[in-house]
């Protein structure tokens, strides 16, 4: 099992930065990608970006690109997910994601989320 623990959340203005974090414990040696999601009021979950344990590749969505910026901390065995630029669209529960394999699209462990609220 793999534990993930998000923070770092808040509320900030728009055109703020926020940095989250997420933590994870267990058997972290399973771990291939580590994905950032967010779910807005009323509104699916949506994928926001990626990255390889190894660090070596990141994937973000067109709608943060440019914007958001996730990297970890090996020692610290930390994701993190900075967030520039931020618009009241990026409002919304953001989710730390662990996925065991690079053959599936399915990620196999979620933390409870950190809410993100930006202000006009």
């Amino acid at each position: 099992q793999v534990q993930l623990v998000e923070s770092g959340g808040g509320l900030v203005q728009a055109g703020g930065s926020l940095r989250l974090s997420c933590v994870a414990s267990g058997r972290i040696f399973s771990i291939y990608r580590m994905g950032w999601f967010r779910q807005a009021p009323g509104k699916e979950r949506e994928f926001v970006g990626s990255i390889t344990w190894s660090g070596t590749s990141t994937y973000y969505a067109d709608s943060v690109k440019g914007r958001f910026t996730i990297s970890r901390d090996d020692a610290m065995n930390t994701v993190y997910l900075q967030t520039n630029s931020l618009k009241p669209e990026d409002t919304a529960i953001y989710y730390c994601a662990a996925r065991k394999t690079a053959y599936s699209n399915n990620y196999d462990y979620w933390g409870q989320g950190t809410q993100v609220t930006v202000s006009s």
